[in-house]
């Protein structure tokens, strides 16, 4: 049933809590500045990691995130040129803000391609892996977010090294038991001069990549 604004009301205030959405994102950030450890970070990607415990609820969690020196500067100056952001997961793509992003970037995730079942099936892989070859000529220059499937981060660092297109960065959090923590040191060691983002072990996920790729598209911290 459609609920207009004239028939919709406030219940009564029973509960003691701070309603401005302004103020509960300045007491968030400040809180996370003052109880997680940032300082073994770039300085420009504190305000990336302050995100990530947001989303997460964790502070423990910058423990876990490693950086590369150029990763902020490097995505940051590709999406201001107007490139896409690609991602294995829909969750991701919905969680972009994309009132966030400099030149209203297109987020691309070809999961639902009606080619990938074919593909995964016959290459022996899974369909988040399969995916990122239909990517095609976006990969060149592109962010590449990656919170759910480490084959697909996998899959991208073998296609690069194929001689296959190289984005401009890659946030790489896939989350799981299996494979996510190789996945990551792969990246974090990748040979391509690629600037990246992990979370070493078995943290990750969509909310994380999602929130990684707000803080990078725009500065300001709300």
């Amino acid at each position: 049933m459609d609920v207009t604004a004239e028939a919709a009301h406030r219940p009564t205030r029973r509960y003691d809590y701070v309603a401005d959405g302004a103020e509960i994102y300045r007491r968030s950030f400040a809180m996370i500045r003052a109880e997680a450890r940032l300082d073994h970070l770039p300085d420009d990607a504190r305000v990336v990691a302050v995100r990530m415990v947001h989303a997460s609820g964790d502070v423990d969690l910058t423990e876990h995130i490693a950086v590369h020196p150029r990763l902020v500067t490097a995505a940051r100056t590709a999406l201001r040129d107007g490139a896409a952001v690609l991602t294995d997961a829909h969750m991701i793509a919905s969680g972009i803000t994309r009132a966030r992003l400099p030149r209203d970037n297109e987020v691309i995730c070809t999961l639902r391609d009606e080619r990938v079942p074919a593909l995964a099936k016959a290459w022996g892989t899974t369909r988040s892996a399969a995916a990122v070859s239909l990517w095609g000529d976006h990969v060149d220059g592109a962010v590449v977010a990656i919170g759910n499937a480490p084959t697909a981060l996998f899959h991208l660092l073998e296609a690069i090294a194929d001689g296959g297109p190289r984005p401009a960065a890659i946030v790489g959090i896939p989350v799981g038991f299996i494979g996510s923590a190789e996945s990551k040191v792969a990246l974090a060691e990748n040979p391509f001069d690629i600037p990246w983002l992990v979370v070493h072990g078995r943290r990750g996920g969509s909310a994380l990549a999602a929130s990684a790729v707000n803080a990078l598209a725009r500065e300001e911290e709300l």
